[in-house]
């Protein structure tokens, strides 16, 4: 640059050096765009690409979790009491209700009875009553095997029916078989509002499931090859209009998406998931744009120290000027459009979040019906208890009901956090714990229905403690499920009396002993659906699923008669030095 003039004006930059300056700005401005883009799209695509991940395996943890659920069912049905009569003496009046109850306690979509002819004495859907199923897969692979199958049978409407089916038989010969109906459509209903095209094939490489009607029944090359981009020069174009030139998986629709695919662990099912890349470019774009605009101000700010000196110059500044605003305020608008777009995105995240969570409160509610139930009858007990108490002026007595309604509620709590430990693998829900708590505990819960009975009840603890590992709300769920039974047991006992022991030696083995009437069928007493109540009292799952939480935990539950009478049971678990032991 010159010296100053005399009047102390700095002179305007010669044309070489303006060249020079606009040339280096350019450059900058072009290498930080591209660099930027570079290195933002590989982010932003990474990113999206780790959502879809999150959200496939969440998707399949949803279907193969629905299958595993209902695939015990058939095996316990088969050996329902009910519907084995039913079967055998062809009285089925009662059959259809019996079935609609089974379908509202496990919420499967349908259940279906059929004789040995493949004809449909019972249903859910009374509309099926006495239609014919020979034929169908389930009905002929349920006679083949001795287990559970599951089967998928394609409508005439181009949908599917999945089903496991099982026989039923009576003495040795066939006498009919059960199917359960799965209900895995609700899966599509709910991929539905999502941006993602989901499809789930099985062994063969069909889709069975998928958020494309027209998907189903092809495989994925035919199903992409429907709507894929119509010719090669169109695909090139597409991919190469991208800044990023970011490595399209495939198109679906005509849209370049990342492909994800994963196994379901269920009979060679694979799910696979289209993710498109607009939100990743949007996100890109904006920051682009909020450069582009810099390097314009920038060389706007150059401009006018270049050429301030001359009127012609000035005006012309002048009128660059006032397009440059007018492209900032379409940049901002646009970026305001952009912005408004994220936000739109996260909020259809958030609603799948919540998704989600509202469909495995549903699958928790009937779980978290059955075991509140016990606590909110005591708590009602104590809160009559306590307003007698008051009326007679005797505050302290009420105070202590209040103190126990207040371990219940405490009680409650827990129970609905071990309850969101189900979606965990069942060790996760495992720790040390005194066994002497689970017992007061389970006495605690029994206390209002034995003041009821006025059962003499006596408990033999050790002084030190008894520690074990296992899962402290099933274990005690355990031991309230034997103490009511040992109440039922000793109804007709003139002086009822309840023992409950404690004691340590290799093992910590509780026992509950009582005065009743005995077990007259030790043989079937774990078995499902055996019970010696009147109907309606129970269905005789009791014992089978406490049977099953001690054999979770690595005990032992037996049962055996005492000597001077009276039922005894015994729960037999490892203390947790020796499980420790043996994990190391």
């Amino acid at each position: 640059m010159t010296s100053l003039d005399d009047t102390g004006a700095q002179p305007a930059l010669t044309p070489w050096r303006v060249r020079i300056l606009m040339i280096v700005l350019i450059a900058t401005a072009v290498f930080t765009v591209w660099f930027t883009n570079q290195y933002l799209t590989a982010r932003f695509t990474e990113a999206t690409r780790s959502r879809a991940e999150v959200r496939l395996a969440l998707y399949s943890g949803n279907i193969l979790s629905e299958l595993q659920r209902s695939q015990i069912v058939p095996q316990l049905l088969a050996r329902d009491p009910t519907l084995i009569g039913a079967l055998n003496s062809g009285d089925f009046s009662q059959s259809s209700q019996r079935l609609i109850e089974y379908r509202d306690e496990i919420g499967a979509k349908g259940l279906l009875l059929l004789d040995s002819d493949g004809r449909a004495v019972a249903a859910t859907d009374r509309a099926m009553i006495g239609s014919i199923h020979r034929s169908e897969p389930y009905f002929v692979a349920s006679l083949r095997s001795n287990d559970t199958v599951f089967t998928t049978s394609l409508l005439e409407s181009g949908g599917r029916v999945f089903a496991y089916s099982r026989k039923i038989e009576s003495n040795g010969a066939l006498i009919g078989a059960i199917m359960v109906e799965v209900d895995l459509k609700k899966f599509e209903t709910s991929w539905a509002g999502f941006t993602d095209a989901i499809m789930v094939s099985d062994s063969e490489g069909t889709i069975i499931l998928a958020t494309e009607a027209r998907w189903r029944g092809l495989t994925e090359r035919e199903a992409l090859a429907a709507r894929s981009v119509p010719n090669a020069i169109e695909r090139a174009f597409r991919a190469t209009a991208r800044w990023g030139g970011t490595p399209i998986d495939t198109y679906v629709q005509g849209e370049a998406v990342m492909r994800q695919e994963s196994r379901i662990g269920f009979q060679g099912w694979r799910i696979t998931s289209f993710t498109t890349y607009a939100g990743a470019w949007e996100r890109v774009n904006t920051v682009l744009a909020l450069e582009i605009m810099g390097f314009a101000i920038l060389m706007t700010v150059v401009f006018y120290m270049a050429n301030r000196k001359t009127t012609s110059r000035l005006r012309f500044f002048q009128r660059e000027s006032a397009e440059l605003r007018q492209l900032n305020q379409a940049l901002q608008r646009e970026i305001a459009e952009r912005e408004k777009a994220e936000r739109h995105l996260e909020v259809a995240e958030q609603t799948l979040q919540q998704s989600s969570k509202l469909a495995a409160l549903g699958e928790m509610s009937a779980a978290v019906s059955h075991e509140l139930n016990q606590p909110l009858a005591a708590m009602k007990t104590y809160l009559a208890g306590a307003k007698l108490l008051l009326q007679r002026r005797r505050p302290d007595e009420a105070l202590s009901s209040f103190q126990r309604i207040d371990d219940l509620i405490e009680r409650m709590g827990a129970i609905t956090r071990q309850l969101k430990s189900y979606a965990r693998k069942g060790g996760d829900a495992f720790e040390t714990i005194d066994a002497r708590n689970s017992v007061s505990s389970a006495l605690s819960m029994m206390e209002p229905q034995l003041r009821r009975r006025d059962v003499e009840i006596s408990a033999s603890l050790p002084r030190d403690p008894v520690m074990v590992r296992a899962d402290r709300i099933r274990l005690e769920q355990v031991l309230v499920n034997l103490l009511r039974n040992a109440l039922d047991a000793t109804k007709a006992t003139p002086s009822p009396e309840v023992k409950i022991l404690l004691a340590v030696g290799d093992a910590a083995m509780i026992t509950v002993r009582d005065n009743g009437s005995g077990i007259e069928d030790l043989d079937n007493l774990f078995e499902p659906f055996y019970t010696t109540k009147a109907p309606g009292d129970g269905v005789g799952l009791g014992l089978a699923i406490s049977s099953g939480i001690v054999n979770d935990l690595g005990g032992r539950l037996t049962a055996r008669n005492g000597q001077d009478g009276g039922a005894v049971f015994e729960i037999t678990l490892p203390l947790a030095a020796k499980v420790s032991e043996a994990a190391e």
